[in-house]
């Protein structure tokens, strides 16, 4: 199209971008799972009659079909090494539909990856791999970029600043949101148009997720922070599934009306996400050019001061003061901790009975792993409770992101302070296909790392997004770590970013070969942070088999899978076991703030022997 964006930007008329690109190729029968970006290379004719379609229903502005062609959503496709070679062909075929017609915008989605501090991912790894993308659009010849259907605030904003360092071209920042307007991390309309304004976007908006209603009231919040122009690009409702196919029940007039009603709330873009048609944008159109010869459409904007989402951010309960366990670790004092699995049935009364003995022998904690091995037993939460309520012993709640999302974590973990549970082990969880129940669906919207950091607000009386709880929750809460992870380096990483989003101890997975572990402290022996041993008493040779090939991160050395093997054969494995434990406890003691014996079969009796005359204070 002749002229620059920025100019037709400046211009009082609002400019409609194209609808949802995904629609049209599902309804072209390519599925869901497929990799729509490589259709640019293999079905390009196809992708060029979308284009073609939306120009000639009246969008002004297309988008190139690279919403996913970034290098780690493409490397589970196998196409990890073709964002270039993808990214070049979508801006051929967009160029060629659009020709003085229309602009071309390069599109951007979010990487896939949960990002720091909610993942492994660090700020400038994500910030390269856009900026990969970025630069390869921009050499394509985009008129502008949108980027979109972004959740996580932090992750735009190394978008933005990827795209700012390899292009003066306009940006498009465009977030989505929840049906309460929220971002699917929490920050509120209010945050993130006067955050997206101030990190250099030229046009501050929506997309995806939410119908045009729920749109309309995000953008005129939106619209009192920001003088910036406004976009919107909403879903033609909610999909319903009908015969196995998901379908948009928002008509072209609907979405139209509700176009009008963009622009007098201040929208300078308009368009459409998923569900969206050609036939969509026809409509939109013909609402666009009444609206735009009236002079009086747009609203006049006010702006409003917002306050930084820390505003309520208090400080952390002394972990002294937190539980026991956390007295104990602030002290610098060796703790004792044993391993009780819930029950697979809803009778906690052996569980309970086996708590009591731990207590009398003086150990400090009980630890609840949380459906360990992805087995659906009891929930942890309600057997900690019981752990503590009717046995008088502290628990350590294992609490992983497998099973439950953003706000069902956030959930559990007020209701796990409400009920005086405090001590926590958070986890990213063993993936179902490990456990009993292989067709589960996992959920995994955060890992460890990110549970971490929400547990950390938490306990500053902040929410996931810029929120406040009132008075902040009191957990001490740690970490799990592998000393004899495969990729040592992968897994020192991500122990540092748990540390960074505030894990107050570590524990360990089964320690059998403890070179393994010295060699792990001598790495991380600037950290400051208690390390707690995990220690598993075997019972048999074929335990010890089993332990050394199928329970990830333990790792049992040929000596000891021979003595248990020896043992074994003169019917005495689990003395054999017992007393290899012993000297794993001897020798990791000293270098430790504390061990975590493991009570296999719920066996107390074992377990405690394991610690000897270490519970004799």
């Amino acid at each position: 199209m002749t002229g620059d964006f920025l100019s037709r930007l400046k211009d009082p008329a609002a400019i409609l971008f194209d609808g949802a690109m995904g629609t049209m190729l599902y309804q072209r029968g390519f599925y869901l799972n497929s990799c729509f970006d490589e259709l640019n290379v293999s079905a390009p004719d196809v992708v060029r009659k979308i284009h073609q379609d939306y120009i000639r229903a009246g969008a002004e502005v297309i988008e190139t079909n690279t919403f996913g062609a970034n290098r780690n959503k493409l490397t589970p496709h196998g196409f990890g090494d073709r964002v270039a070679e993808f990214c070049e062909a979508s801006c051929r075929l967009a160029r060629e539909a659009a020709g003085e017609d229309a602009f071309v915008a390069g599109a951007i989605s979010p990487l896939g990856a949960q990002i720091e501090p909610w993942g492994p991912m660090s700020l400038q790894e994500a910030r390269d791999t856009f900026r990969e993308q970025a630069e390869v659009l921009r050499d394509g010849g985009v008129d502008l970029f949108i980027l979109e259907t972004f959740g996580n605030l932090g992750e735009m904003q190394q978008a933005i600043l990827a795209v700012s360092d390899c292009s003066d071209l306009p940006i498009v920042a465009q977030m989505t949101v929840d049906s309460q307007g929220n971002s699917l991390y929490g920050a509120t309309p209010e945050l993130f148009g006067s955050q997206l304004d101030q990190w250099g976007a030229h046009v501050v908006g929506i997309n995806c997720s939410v119908g045009p209603r729920d749109a309309l009231d995000v953008i005129e919040r939106v619209a009192a922070v920001t003088d910036k122009p406004l976009s919107v690009q909403p879903n033609a409702g909610v999909p319903r599934d009908v015969d196995g196919r998901n379908i948009y029940l928002v008509s072209p007039e609907y979405l139209a009306e509700y176009t009008r009603r963009f622009v007098r709330a201040g929208a300078k873009i308009v368009g459409g996400c998923c569900g969206t048609t050609p036939d969509h944008t026809r409509v939109q159109r013909s609402t666009l050019r009444l609206v735009n010869a009236d002079s009086s459409a747009c609203a006049e904007r006010v702006r409003v001061e917002v306050q930084e989402h820390n505003e309520h951010e208090q400080p952390e309960v002394p972990l002294a003061e937190r539980s026991h366990l956390g007295a104990r670790l602030a002290a610098g004092e060796f703790v004792t901790t044993v391993e009780l699995s819930p029950p697979k049935g809803h009778d906690p009364a052996k569980l309970v009975k086996r708590a009591r003995k731990l207590k009398e022998a003086g150990v400090d904690a009980v630890n609840v792993p949380d459906g360990p091995r992805a087995t659906a037993r009891m929930s942890a939460m309600a057997a900690a409770l019981l752990i503590e309520q009717q046995a008088g012993i502290e628990a350590i709640l294992h609490y992983t992101c497998r099973d439950r999302n953003l706000i069902g974590m956030q959930s559990d973990l007020l209701g796990a302070s409400a009920l005086g549970l405090r001590n926590l082990l958070l986890l990213t969880g063993d993936p179902p296909k490990l456990g009993d129940y292989p067709d589960a669906t996992a959920v995994f919207d955060i890992d460890s790392i990110g549970l971490n950091h929400m547990a950390r607000r938490l306990n500053h009386g902040l929410d996931l997004g810029p929120g406040h709880i009132g008075s902040p929750t009191s957990f001490c809460f740690g970490v799990g770590v592998d000393p004899g992870a495969v990729d040592l380096e992968y897994e020192l990483g991500r122990f540092r970013h748990k540390l960074e989003a505030g894990a107050q101890f570590a524990t360990t997975q089964p320690v059998f070969d403890v070179s393994i572990l010295e060699r792990f402290l001598e790495r991380v022996g600037d950290v400051d942070i208690p390390i707690i041993a995990g220690v598993w008493p075997l019972l048999s040779f074929r335990n010890a088999e089993f332990m050394n090939n199928e329970v990830p991160g333990a790792h049992v050395p040929e000596d000891i899978l021979d003595r248990m093997y020896q043992a074994d054969a003169k019917g005495g494995g689990r003395e054999e076991g017992l007393l290899i434990a012993r000297e794993i406890f001897e020798r990791v003691r000293p270098n430790v703030q504390g061990v975590q014996v493991s009570a296999p079969g719920g066996r107390v009796k074992l377990a405690l022997e394991v610690f000897g005359s270490a519970l004799d204070r």
